[in-house]
C-alpha cells in the first residue's frame, strides 16, 4: 500500500527548469512542503521521492492526516 501511494503521488509531480541557474525543481502540489532541487532531472526525481517519504513519516509520527491520492488512503489506526 505504501509503495502504491508514493508512486501515485510521484505521478502528480511537476518539474521545471529554473532560469536562474538551470537546475531542476520538482514539487507535488497536493503535498505542502514536498519539493526538491537538483542539477539533473533524475537527481531531482530521486530527491523528491526521498523528501516525500520523509514527509509521510513525519506526518504519521505526529498523527496528521495524509492526502488521498488516486483513491489510495494511508491512515494509521490504533490497535488495542
Amino acid at each position: 500500500m505504501f509503495t502504491k501511494y508514493t508512486q501515485a503521488a510521484m505521478h502528480r509531480a511537476k518539474y521545471k527548469i529554473l532560469s536562474e541557474d538551470g537546475t531542476f525543481y520538482g514539487e507535488i502540489p497536493e503535498f505542502e512542503g514536498v519539493w526538491a532541487n537538483a542539477d539533473t532531472l533524475e537527481a531531482c526525481r530521486e530527491e523528491l521521492a526521498e523528501v516525500l517519504e520523509e514527509w509521510i513519516l513525519l506526518r504519521v509520527s505526529r498523527n496528521l492526516p495524509l492526502p488521498v491520492v488516486d483513491g489510495i488512503e494511508l491512515s494509521i489506526k490504533e490497535v488495542a
